[in-house]
């Protein structure tokens, strides 16, 4: 008898591709699948035809990605600036995981999606605490450049990331062009960058689902970082708990091997 899988919401962005399109990028659906044992469904970032009470019945986690948008300024009362913008993302993303949450369900974030549960819950955002340090340059650069672009962070002590990943500081990929000015409220820091201090990660459990979110892309590397498995193992165990099933980690399923671990590439 084969136990189901646990059902993660991957919300999507919106582009143009010659027409309007939903966007999500492969490598944040693949470690869900293999990590942490998931059934992935796509979420349209078009807040006129998503119903979130329907959709939070239906999913049993939700991870916000990346993007290169920026959430509004509007948002946590910050200033208009030239970044690309994505408003009907922000609208799903916000409403989304407000439902989740208040329903017990874990909402995990990247990059972008830290920020956006952090402006959820009353923080705000900078584009000046990064001060280009973040962020490798163009986008245009190509995306190994992009994540190539990498600094230290110091994990909180006793904190779920630093247990997960067994260690107290980890080296990840820096993709960002805002980050955290003001923490939201009951968020617990996770990380910060050794050099400047910003917040890097964060976690919470306001009604009973885990939240957690980090400024880095640990989809990118999943196959080689220890730091990256483990958080994915984290939504993996979450997701479990919050479909009420075991919670035995993904890692020790006989369908994970080595070799699929190993697999999982960042393009």
């Amino acid at each position: 008898m084969t136990t189901r899988r646990p059902v993660i919401g991957v919300l999507c962005c919106n582009e143009v591709a010659a027409r309007p399109v939903q966007v999500v990028a492969s490598r944040f659906v693949e470690p869900l699948s293999i990590l942490a044992a998931a059934t992935v469904l796509l979420v349209p970032a078009i807040a006129e035809v998503t119903d979130m009470l329907a959709v939070s019945h239906v999913l049993d986690g939700l991870l916000l990605t990346g993007s290169r948008s920026h959430v509004a300024p509007r948002r946590y009362g910050g200033t208009i600036g030239s970044h690309i913008l994505d408003e009907e993302r922000d609208e799903v993303a916000l409403a989304l995981a407000a439902r989740m949450i208040e329903a017990g369900k874990p909402v995990y974030g990247i990059c972008r999606g830290l920020q956006e549960i952090n402006v959820l819950f009353g923080g705000t955002l900078s584009s000046e605490r990064c001060s280009g340090r973040h962020h490798s340059g163009s986008w245009d650069a190509g995306y190994d450049t992009l994540f190539d672009h990498r600094h230290e962070v110091v994990l909180t002590d006793g904190g779920l990331l630093s247990i997960a990943a067994n260690a107290s500081r980890l080296t990840v990929n820096s993709v960002h062009e805002q980050g955290i000015d003001q923490l939201g409220f009951g968020l617990s820091v996770e990380a910060l960058a050794s050099d400047d201090g910003l917040i890097e990660a964060f976690s919470a459990n306001p009604c009973g689902g885990d939240v957690l979110a980090v400024q880095w892309h640990p989809e990118w590397d999943a196959g080689r970082s220890p730091g990256s498995r483990a958080f994915f193992t984290l939504i993996g165990a979450s997701l479990r708990r919050s479909a009420g099933l075991d919670v035995q980690g993904p890692a020790t399923l006989p369908y994970l091997s080595r070799s699929t671990i190993g697999g999982l590439r960042g393009h």
